[in-house]
């Protein structure tokens, strides 16, 4: 794998990140997809190796490392098993609208045991109603003294009933529309803040999705995140923020599903000889390969320019989420078709990235969602010219 340009330090957490994924991830991951444990026991070792916590500053106990770090860490992780990889990475999202637009005393407060991992952050936007349709949501917001009262549900959250921290956005200006939303902390709990069945689903079994219940929930004015009325845009800039994390998890998917279908090809033995030595399977491979880097440099270019201070990255966030998702779907679907009956197999590990592929397609915004995104940011481009 080339280099990428990365520092010593990146590199480091790179194999760091494998180290733990290979030792500790292999071992368990058929069962965890077959149970839908949670990982617990491997996100404690990601906390004693302070790989939690990267791309929080050191003033609030993280290193510093930044956006590119956790994506190296995010897809070493996610190529051994998809569901502990958005275990991890789902942490990163509850806690950036907080690293991104939280008071002082706010970072302080929760920040630091996130970044040693003691406890995990968890981000409530989506709602049954709301989903690509974001500034849909019915969760209300209304204000009494020095406290806001929460009610209603978010749905499908990751990291839901495990997670210690949530960011929550909440309409509290009805009349408003999308500038009536605003972003809460919230801690598990609280008095009127209690969750839903443990979803089960077709892949990332692992990683626990919930619904967060409020119920006459009390929030003190001071977990409001930046100010009443900013939600929206805290939001918004979070999934930004985020989505090159989710096109590392989904390269990591692919390049997982690509080193399997290579491992298969040379054993496998048809018309006398190894599969990879037929053309047909090279050239699916070749192409598997070629996507992958192509996938995997748009993230790193995007991660860098956001570590590098680029203040505008809507469209490019987006173009990271939406071609590294595609990708891993199509590289996993070849992989499964290169192993053949095996590949169908639950004890070969292809299926299963085959299914944890097609979640990166979807959440944090679909891929017609990313389109959206890209086609208003060429548009508004096109505007300036």
């Amino acid at each position: 794998m080339l280099d990428y340009g990365l520092t010593e330090e990146q590199l480091m957490i790179r194999e760091l990140a494998r180290k733990i994924a290979l030792e500790k991830g292999v071992p368990v991951r058929e069962k965890l997809d077959e149970t839908g444990e949670f990982p617990w026991e491997i996100m404690k070792v990601f906390a004693e190796s302070d790989l939690c916590g990267l791309y929080i500053d050191e003033k609030y106990g993280g290193t510093g490392m930044g956006e590119l770090a956790f994506c190296l860490a995010t897809e070493e992780i996610s190529r051994i098993c998809g569901g502990i990889g958005v275990t991890f990475a789902a942490s990163a999202l509850g806690a950036s609208p907080i690293v991104l637009y939280g008071s002082e005393e706010q970072k302080k407060k929760y920040l630091p045991d996130i970044a040693a991992g003691k406890k995990l952050a968890a981000f409530g936007l989506t709602e049954a109603n709301a989903g690509s349709d974001a500034a849909g949501m019915e969760t209300t917001a209304t204000k009494d003294g020095d406290h806001y009262i929460l009610n209603g549900t978010k749905q499908w959250i990751t990291n839901g009933g495990e997670a210690d921290t949530y960011s929550v956005i909440a309409i509290s200006d009805r009349k408003k529309g999308s500038r009536g939303a605003t972003a809460f902390i919230l801690e598990k709990g609280m008095p009127g803040f209690t969750f839903g069945k443990k979803e089960n689903k077709m892949g990332i079994r692992c990683s626990a999705t919930r619904e967060l219940v409020f119920q006459g929930c009390k929030v003190p004015k001071e977990n409001v995140i930046a100010k009443e009325g900013m939600g929206f845009i805290v939001a918004m800039k979070t999934l930004d923020m985020t989505r090159p994390g989710i096109g590392a998890q989904a390269v990591g998917i692919a390049q997982g599903a690509l080193d399997e279908a290579i491992k298969y090809a040379k054993q496998r033995v048809q018309f006398g000889k190894p599969i990879i030595t037929l053309q047909a399977i090279q050239h699916m491979l070749a192409d598997m390969a070629t996507q992958i880097e192509a996938a995997r440099s748009l993230v790193y270019s995007v991660a860098r320019a956001i570590d590098n201070g680029s203040k505008d990255f809507t469209k490019e966030a987006a173009m990271c989420k939406l071609f590294a998702s595609d990708t891993a779907m199509r590289v996993t679907t070849d992989a499964v078709q290169i192993l053949g009956g095996y590949g169908y197999m639950k004890e070969y590990p292809v299926e299963k990235m085959m299914r944890d592929a097609k979640i990166t397609q979807i959440y944090e915004g679909t891929n017609q969602i990313q389109r959206n995104q890209i086609g208003l940011g060429l548009i508004k481009e096109a505007a300036k010219k």
